[in-house]
């Protein structure tokens, strides 16, 4: 598994306090607009080793400091001293919330190489139950599903497409993405999918070619249309049963989950990626079948990551308040929309993630 190291996630503590080692911090008893604003957290990247967790200021902004005290000297943050392995575990035994993720703090208080840290805090709200879970660069390395995952669709597509040509539930997806085909022929580069034809092998040939094409248009352009996904979760599937790819999730992962159901949380994913690919990767991963940690999943059926109605709608799945709900993403824009819809959000960084922007 890759770094980005969390050894283990603790048991929630009361009224909304999160602490790891010496630190701690109350959560303020606020609502509505003011609530919302107070809840984007930011998971920082360190060198190896416990997780340092804090809230996200805007850029440039400075650390709060009681008033009629002398504000402190101007220093540049340094890397916080090494922790020995028995420290760190008493450490995290006295944390209450802590979330998974390596970090980077902001701007304002980290250096400019990024591998320097502070000692901070997220506090998790009492009201929260459900912790709900991206894939991608929050419990997987983005390295694992660009250069595995998504590789191993480029190169396989074309030859399981002639080994599933005539199987029903390919011709299901061929005709998915027809009609996805269709719908996107006004765009730059788009590749039509010729109808089914049973006049021989080369306009079969020409049939699968085409698909192929489609399939790495989309996939160059990062798109997530169902038809697309439903696609490369068939393929990943014949994959993973075959013990072809196994998935990898950050080491944190795991454990934090294990306590977080401990603490009486349910857990759920909610992936771009189809809910049939969500199971695969946690039925057949390093780990082995972790599916048992999770009490559900979501992908885009429900509605897009980026669309605040569709937390509104995950929230009415499960059966609870959108406040109820702390969604951990590495997309702002993803956190924006959740937001939106009254969900606690804190965004994780991670080696090899995208920076803070609006992606």
């Amino acid at each position: 598994m890759r770094r980005g190291k969390v050894e283990e996630a603790s048991e929630r503590g009361e009224g909304g306090e999160a602490s790891l080692g010496t630190c701690s911090q109350n959560a303020p008893a606020v609502s509505g607009r003011a609530r919302r604003a107070q809840r984007r957290r930011a998971l920082c990247s360190l060198p190896p080793g416990p997780l340092r967790v804090g809230p996200r200021r805007p850029i440039g902004a400075s650390p709060r400091r009681r008033a009629g005290t002398p504000p402190p000297p101007h220093v540049a943050p340094a890397a916080p001293p090494p922790r020995s392995s028995a420290s760190a575990q008493r450490a995290l035994r006295t944390s209450p919330a802590e979330l998974p993720g390596s970090s980077r703090a902001p701007r304002s208080s980290r250096s400019r190489s990024g591998r320097g840290g502070v000692m901070v805090v997220l506090s998790v709200p009492p009201e929260v139950t459900v912790i709900l879970l991206d894939i991608e660069g929050t419990t997987t390395p983005i390295a694992f599903v660009k250069d595995t995952l998504f590789s191993y669709i480029r190169e396989n597509v074309k030859d399981y497409l002639h080994a599933h040509w005539d199987e029903e539930e390919c011709r299901e997806d061929v005709s998915l993405l027809r009609k996805q085909a269709e719908e996107d022929s006004h765009l730059d580069g788009a590749v039509l999918i010729p109808p089914r034809s049973e006049h021989g092998a080369d306009d079969t040939e020409q049939m699968i070619q085409a698909v192929v094409d489609n399939v790495y248009w989309q996939m160059s352009l990062d798109r997530k249309t169902p038809a697309l996904k439903q696609l490369q979760g068939h393929i990943w599937r014949a994959a993973f049963a075959a013990g072809t790819v196994k998935a990898e999730f950050f080491e944190d992962v795991v454990p934090a989950i294990r306590k977080w159901r401990q603490a009486g949380m349910k857990v759920y994913i909610y992936s771009s990626g189809s809910v049939e690919a969500q199971k695969l990767l946690f039925g057949y991963s390093t780990e082995g079948d972790i599916l048992e940690l999770f009490d559900g999943h979501f992908d885009t059926k429900i509605g897009h990551k980026i669309e605040s109605e569709s937390y509104r709608r995950i929230a009415t799945s499960i059966g609870c308040s959108p406040n109820n709900i702390l969604f951990l993403t590495d997309v702002t824009r993803e956190a924006n929309a959740a937001e939106e819809a009254d969900v606690h959000v804190a965004v994780v960084v991670r080696p090899g993630n995208a920076g803070l922007t609006g992606r």
